[in-house]
């Protein structure tokens, strides 16, 4: 499994070191780099990594602040590199992998690639899991009455939502965005209880923070051995893990 790697450094002898001992790995590719936080946050929007090494002061928005901006969830697999040790905390707070001090060293950066590729693998079996367990339950039971509306408390108003209108859910916290044409409906859901809520052989969950609805489909594209992404029909594009192409093909074949 080829891993891609963004580099997000203000250093160009950091970047550059950075990318040297990366490339004594023949499963990584560096897929890119950038010089600040605001080039990091577009890169990251533009396409899909698996991880991340992220430095954390940068001019502009720092380390910190590129994640508070694309949202802990829909960060690749992080791994902060610095010279200042004092942020350790925070950085583990935020959900990070690993935290590695510079000037990196190989063998250090060796055991955090061991630890990717495991976060990586658990992912995996995770999702596939939960998704075989989804579809096996009904068929066990045969065809269940699935919702085809879900209540959205908004403040003094609710609102129903036909399902069959949601083109694709994200998982934010402990709550779940359903989005549904040009509007957007938060419900206090996760999108674990979702996945199993709702019509499996209609919602995929396609990444550990994406559930989509696959009559919205248009095209699926794989990106390397890793991850990948599918298209919607509104032009949305939805990053995919491997598991999450596996269930969306083996939906699609039944």
């Amino acid at each position: 499994m080829k891993l891609r790697v963004l580099i997000a450094d203000d250093e160009p002898l950091a970047r550059e070191r950075l990318r040297f001992l990366l490339s004594a790995d023949e499963e990584i590719e560096v897929a890119g780099e950038c010089r600040n936080g605001r080039e990091t946050i577009a890169a990251l929007r533009e396409s899909q990594v698996d991880v991340l090494f992220l430095d954390i002061q940068m001019p502009g928005k720092d380390g910190f602040e590129v994640i508070e901006q694309i949202g802990a969830v829909h960060m690749p697999i992080t791994v902060f590199v610095t010279a200042h040790n004092q942020y350790a905390v925070q950085a583990f707070e935020v959900h990070a992998l690993d935290y590695l001090t510079k000037p990196v060293e190989p063998e250090r950066l060796r055991a955090t690639l061991a630890r990717v590729r495991e976060r990586i693998a658990s992912q995996s079996a995770l999702l596939t899991q939960e998704q075989l367990k989804s579809v096996l339950a009904s068929l066990e039971n045969g065809r269940p009455d699935f919702p085809k509306r879900v209540l959205v408390h908004n403040g003094a108003k609710d609102s129903f939502v036909n399902v069959d209108d949601i083109e694709w859910i994200e998982a934010a916290d402990y709550y779940a965005c359903l989005h549904v044409g040009s509007k957007s409906f938060m419900l206090r859901e996760s999108i674990k209880q979702l996945s199993k809520t709702l019509d499996p052989g209609k919602f995929v969950r396609i990444h550990r923070s994406v559930i989509v609805n696959v009559d919205q489909v248009s095209e699926i594209f794989r990106e390397g051995q890793s991850e990948g992404s599918v298209v919607l029909k509104t032009g949305q594009r939805l990053r995919m893990s491997k598991a999450g192409w596996q269930c969306l093909v083996a939906v699609s074949h039944r």
